[in-house]
């Protein structure tokens, strides 16, 4: 919780500096294009800042190039600081996109030149977007137009930006803008070259700042850069100087082995008692992306059921869980109705042993007005 962020207190007084601070601390903030409230990065971000205001990213992102967007586990904003090691990334993407029946279908039979025509048109005219390419079936190479779906030219600009030679200049109604990766990282993070075995160190120990201790598996899901293989040869190798052994008791007082890093009693000298309020957690927030994991640590069964039909989800189509201090006590469904001006409430869940007590109520309350402001609604509607 407290290596996540969410154990600060949400500092009004933290403004569009801070912001590539905060999403150093957590790794990456997910995009995702889904907006019942609020889309992911956006949430993740105004969960551990007051003051947030969506125009930061822009500014971090298209001007200030503190922060690029790519791929770790899903589409993601990451520290311009970690892009040296994306290349190797891109490398590991390549050799296993080339290889997905998926990817094939949709680029198509002649993916090489296709792949070559639409960079050299992104050299030649500039920043695209998807809608601006549009790709002979013969492979008689690229023209403007305009076209929805998988069409191989869309598929090629997808392949060209998880690989490296392209990058998300910025956004426009949240289609992705592409350019050249030259001319969207910053040259001093294009001239960095890490080996393998930096990157592997790298993925290891960054994500163990983040998480503090888990297993093999977790250390490399939190990236999904690495494998698990490598992750745990890394930590055999690494004992007694990056990380140590210690032993976990999980919510269900289950105890084993798991890896911590080096100084993980320290830190634990120096955790905050976390603030008392409530927070609606996006269900794609870096503190309970590993379902496995949240709910091994916290007892608290997490799934999304945006994929599920209505008639079988045993909760709601987005719902967010709600973190009290350390705890995660339910889980809520909100949404916002921008034509009538108002957050709706469609669903309440506690879980089991949890009361609904009136000082409960009135800190869900508190959030959900804290929610309404940030969207810019007038009212909250509660179901009857």
């Amino acid at each position: 919780m407290h290596l996540h962020r969410l154990s600060d207190p949400r500092d009004k007084t933290k403004g569009c500096n801070n912001l590539p601070d905060l999403i150093n601390s957590i790794g990456f903030a997910q995009i995702d294009s889904i907006r019942t409230v609020e889309r992911a990065h956006h949430h993740i971000i105004f969960s551990r800042c007051q003051s947030y205001q969506r125009e930061w990213l822009k500014i971090h992102l298209e001007k200030k190039r503190t922060l690029f967007e790519n791929w770790t586990h899903d589409a993601s904003i990451i520290p311009m600081a970690f892009f040296p090691y994306w290349k190797v990334r891109f490398e590991r993407a390549h050799s296993k996109i080339i290889s997905s029946p998926w990817w094939l279908k949709r680029i198509g039979q002649n993916a090489d030149s296709t792949c070559r025509a639409v960079l050299n048109y992104v050299a030649e005219n500039g920043p695209v977007k998807a809608r601006d390419i549009k790709t002979d079936f013969n492979g008689r190479g690229v023209s403007k137009g305009n076209w929805w779906g998988w069409h191989p030219g869309k598929a090629a600009l997808v392949f060209l930006w998880r690989t490296g030679k392209l990058a998300v200049a910025g956004r426009k109604n949240f289609e992705k803008i592409y350019d050249l990766t030259e001319n969207v990282i910053p040259k001093k993070f294009l001239d960095i070259y890490p080996s393998e075995e930096e990157y592997l160190g790298w993925n290891c120990l960054t994500a163990m700042e983040r998480i503090g201790f888990g297993s093999h598996s977790e250390i490399a899901k939190y990236w999904d850069g690495i494998t698990a293989t490598e992750a745990g040869v890394w930590c055999k190798d690494s004992k007694n100087n990056y990380i140590r052994e210690i032993k976990i008791e999980d919510t269900m007082g289950d105890t084993y082995s798991s890896w911590a890093h080096v100084d993980i009693f320290e830190w634990l000298k120096k955790v905050p008692e976390p603030p008392g309020h409530i927070r609606f957690i996006s269900p794609f927030d870096p503190l309970i992306r590993d379902r496995k994991r949240t709910k091994r640590l916290f007892g608290f069964d997490f799934k999304i059921e945006i994929f599920v039909p209505e008639e079988k989800r045993e909760f709601g189509y987005y719902v967010y869980p709600i973190l009290e201090k350390d705890r995660f006590i339910g889980r809520i469904e909100f949404k916002a109705n921008i034509t009538t001006g108002t957050l709706e409430v469609r669903g309440l869940w506690l879980e089991v042993g949890i009361e609904y007590t009136k000082t409960r109520k009135s800190k869900i309350e508190a959030e959900l007005r804290r929610w309404k402001k940030f969207i810019g609604l007038k009212s909250i509607e509660w179901p009857q």
